[in-house]
């Protein structure tokens, strides 16, 4: 029966959309289900069948975030971290792996500086001599570098991890495409039971937080960790190129998916969204 339930699923997944919208296909399957004697039993299997999906894409989702997380922490930890400590103490690395690192330490060196100067301006330091400036200012100096070295180190390592992580994670779903089959039912079903107000609201905040006035701010703050994260120069140029067309390419494609699937399966939501956006 599991087999079975299986094969049902994946034929599921890949019906297509037609003319008929699915609220009105679904009322005359319930009516003509009702009718029918064996009904019940029917029903019980159908209930087989869901908490069957459920537990098997729950388990599956389990799978597909704690995998690749634990395979980057240990990895992290246990593999990349002592090779690459053994190799940047043994050999002469530079501090700096992009020019916005640079930028940044020296805009840092530039303001302890000011701020050592107001300091004596307004009598907080006591002994104001050059020699007593320069000691503070090479602690200061060697303070940013040690920082910035481990920051350059951190991100060669997060290059390598997060490489090993995520062909840990496209391993997964390419071995497992029956998992996959039963999680995309899954996610599809529990869509398309929300409500109408609901799948409206959850489009209204979909596109406002990723494609909306103010999602630009957001996407240069994400594009700015990210390339931190794996020491890539924060390039201002190609922030901005990024921030003025993917939006939009995103945007294009969502509208697209409401005019080429939502219409035809649930067209009240589409109805909803637009009231609830004017």
């Amino acid at each position: 029966m599991k087999y079975w339930n299986l094969k049902k699923v994946n034929q599921s997944t890949l019906d297509k959309t037609g003319i008929i919208p699915r609220s009105i296909s679904r009322l005359f399957e319930k009516f003509k289900k009702e009718l029918d004697p064996d009904a019940e039993l029917e029903a019980l299997e159908e209930f087989k069948v869901a908490r069957y999906q459920t537990f098997a894409s729950v388990q599956y989702i389990i799978v597909l975030l704690i995998m690749p997380i634990l395979i980057n922490y240990l990895s992290k930890n246990f593999i990349f971290n002592p090779c690459i400590n053994y190799f940047w103490n043994q050999n002469n690395h530079s501090i700096f792996l992009n020019a916005s690192q640079e930028e940044r330490a020296f805009a840092e060196l530039q303001r302890f500086e000011e701020k050592l100067h107001f300091e004596i301006l307004i009598g907080q330091v006591n002994d104001p001599s050059s020699t007593l400036i320069n000691h503070r200012m090479t602690e200061k100096a060697l303070e940013i570098a040690a920082e910035y070295s481990h920051e350059s180190y951190n991100a060669i390592i997060n290059i390598l991890a997060d490489f090993l992580s995520g062909t840990i994670f496209i391993s997964l779903l390419i071995i497992s495409k029956r998992q996959l089959s039963i999680l995309k039912f899954f996610i599809n079903e529990l869509i398309y039971s929300l409500s109408d107000t609901a799948k409206a609201f959850l489009i209204i905040l979909f596109t406002d937080m990723f494609v909306g006035f103010h999602s630009p701010h957001g996407w240069e703050v994400i594009i700015e960790i990210i390339l931190r994260h794996f020491g890539l120069p924060e390039s201002r140029d190609f922030i901005f190129i990024f921030i003025s067309t993917f939006p939009v390419i995103l945007d294009t494609i969502f509208k697209y998916w409401i005019f080429r699937y939502l219409n035809k399966i649930s067209p009240s939501a589409v109805a909803t969204y637009h009231n609830m956006n004017e």
